[in-house]
């Protein structure tokens, strides 16, 4: 049934791509382009498939009880997303941190959590914010913090075409949000503004 739905579901996809290239001016018959609507469908269907993600099947049990009591960091995760006002990608990495209260996770799981909602039209306060919550409730933890770095095409191949500016956005809670000294130690550890 889930088959019969995806296939659907790219059908028509790929009939409004083919819509749009003749919006645009193009011949969607052209020997180039003939199979450009499904290509695309299918490359929309991977970027977007966050949403058909389930965060306790990507956990997928991986929550170990642990009296290990320091910070724990992820750093340099690669990401890629798409902005939610132009569909265009935005990119870079998160570096997540939590300090157990009693839970840890296994490491490949933070990754994958990074890409549930990256794979999603996003914005990139919202995804940092959604990573931190998640941590947050599955582990309740002493604390979490997540720092995304991204360079946004939106920015760089239209607009105001800033081909070498970043964004950085944060969340914090528990023990990094009241704790200026080890919020200063994870800022210290990630080095911010070394995407690239």
């Amino acid at each position: 049934m889930q088959n019969t739905k995806a296939s659907k579901s790219a059908v028509k996809n790929a009939k409004l791509v083919s819509a749009l290239l003749t919006n645009l001016g193009e011949d969607p018959n052209r020997e180039g382009l003939l199979k450009t609507p499904e290509r695309v469908a299918k490359a929309y269907e991977y970027l977007t498939s966050g949403y058909n993600k389930n965060i306790e099947e990507v956990l997928n049990g991986a929550i170990f009880h642990e009296k290990y009591n320091e910070m724990v960091l992820v750093r340099d995760i690669d990401f890629y997303s798409l902005c939610e006002h132009h569909m265009l990608p935005f990119y870079g990495k998160v570096h997540v941190a939590y300090i157990p209260n009693g839970k840890i996770v296994g490491l490949s799981k933070i990754p994958r959590i990074v890409e549930v909602f990256a794979r999603r039209l996003q914005v990139q306060e919202r995804m940092t914010q959604q990573i931190a919550d998640t941590i947050d409730e599955y582990l309740q933890p002493r604390g979490v913090a997540v720092v995304s770095e991204a360079y946004h095409m939106c920015m760089m191949m239209r607009g105001v075409e800033k081909q070498n500016s970043s964004a950085v956005s944060s969340a914090v809670h528990g023990a990094f949000e009241k704790n200026e000294k080890t919020r200063n130690e994870f800022f210290h550890l990630i080095k911010v503004g070394s995407i690239m």
